[in-house]
């Protein structure tokens, strides 16, 4: 018997937001690797566009700014997605890259971890 295993659907990490898109945004991702709903993102300073937050980081990434709401393929030039940027209840178990000061940025932007 084979078991598959879903993958996270675009917003599921989402326990609540404000009223009618106001959470969310358009945004450029730089070039990059496939990413999952629910990734922590930081802005590159140099670019302006957003990529994985990484706290190891000295480019500006080392602060999560938003989340990823749907899946991005992988790409060599950057991409258009949606993030949720503020005003929003977030569960913690979908989210990807989380640590305590991820989760203090996201707070001051309103994004709550629950």
């Amino acid at each position: 018997m084979n078991i598959k295993q879903e993958a996270i659907h675009a917003g599921e990490f989402l326990l609540s937001e404000g009223n009618g898109q106001i959470s969310r945004e358009a945004i450029n991702v730089a070039a990059g690797a496939a990413l999952v709903p629910g990734q922590l993102l930081g802005l590159v300073a140099a670019s302006g566009e957003f990529a994985p937050y990484d706290p190891a980081a000295e480019d500006g990434t080392e602060t999560a700014a938003c989340i990823l709401f749907g899946p991005l393929g992988q790409s060599d030039v950057m991409r258009r997605g949606r993030a949720v940027v503020r005003l929003a209840e977030v569960s913690e178990a979908h989210l990807t890259g989380l640590d305590a000061d991820a989760e203090k940025a996201l707070s001051a932007r309103f994004i709550i971890v629950r």
